[in-house]
């Protein structure tokens, strides 16, 4: 089995010492390929340096997450537009809106998410997307350009059946994350995930962060890390009522197209 990890925050503090070890867990579960997430004015050069030192295995995106919408300026667009011509930078963002926590002033979200699509339509490569609690608001600045812009995820999609069926009708891909395991909060996605066709569903982890709660046993330090995709991968294939070898090369393969792997 062969997996690819879309959305992993290998950057993340975390992760600095024991690297090596993450990722040889990860193969070990059939995860080859990972995308690392650039989601801010540091973290995105530093996913592109990760992804340069593990040619073939790890490749990166390029982004400011709305969290840090307020660092967006004339030299981050220009940073911005200086990594994502990096080949092993496949796709822009994490970009989009969140109103969740509200970290930095919506109308500077919703500028910040304007100038990645404008990156996005200039440079020709998918773009990697972030929404929670501002779906409106979301849809109005994506539908109007949608149609001159390559691929599209909605990454760790958590929204409701409509927001779905929104993201479907836009022809965009969507990420499901190990928030799916949750039975707080995941309960919905269980009954819905089947809806999404295969050839526009991936999975990640979003690790180090929404780590499976009905993992057995539960690591001891709670962190997130690449290996538990199958765990993710086996859940999705059971929710949407496949084989977990359909789900896996299903998702395996429109991952590697998606991102051009």
């Amino acid at each position: 089995m062969q997996l690819v990890d879309i959305g992993a925050n290998l950057t993340h503090s975390s992760f600095q010492h024991d690297l090596t070890a993450v990722l040889d867990r990860a193969a070990a579960q059939g995860v080859d390929q990972l995308v690392v997430t650039g989601a801010s004015r540091d973290g995105s050069p530093q996913a592109l340096a990760l992804a340069q030192a593990h040619p073939g295995r790890l490749f990166a995106t390029a982004g400011v997450h709305p969290h840090h919408a307020d660092e967006y300026d004339a030299d981050c667009d220009a940073l911005l537009r200086e990594l994502v011509a990096a080949p092993q930078v496949r796709a822009v963002g994490e970009a989009g809106l969140d109103y969740h926590r509200d970290l930095s002033p919506r109308p500077t979200q919703q500028f910040a998410f304007e100038r990645q699509l404008q990156i996005a339509l200039d440079c020709g490569k998918p773009l990697f997307l972030h929404q929670r609690d501002a779906h409106d608001d979301f849809m109005a600045i994506l539908r109007p350009v949608r149609d001159r812009l390559a691929a599209v995820v909605v990454h760790c999609f958590t929204g409701t059946r409509e927001e779905l069926f929104d993201y479907l009708d836009l022809d965009c891909h969507v990420g499901i994350t190990g928030w799916i395991c949750d039975e707080r909060r995941g309960t919905h996605l269980r009954e819905i995930v089947g809806n999404v066709p295969l050839n526009r569903l991936m999975i990640e982890t979003d690790s180090p962060y929404l780590l499976p709660r009905n993992l057995k046993p539960m690591p001891s330090h709670r962190r997130n890390e690449p290996m538990f995709l199958a765990h993710i991968c086996a859940e999705v294939a059971r929710d949407r009522g496949e084989s977990l070898e359909t789900t896996a090369a299903g998702t395996t393969a429109t991952a590697r197209a998606f991102f051009g792997l």
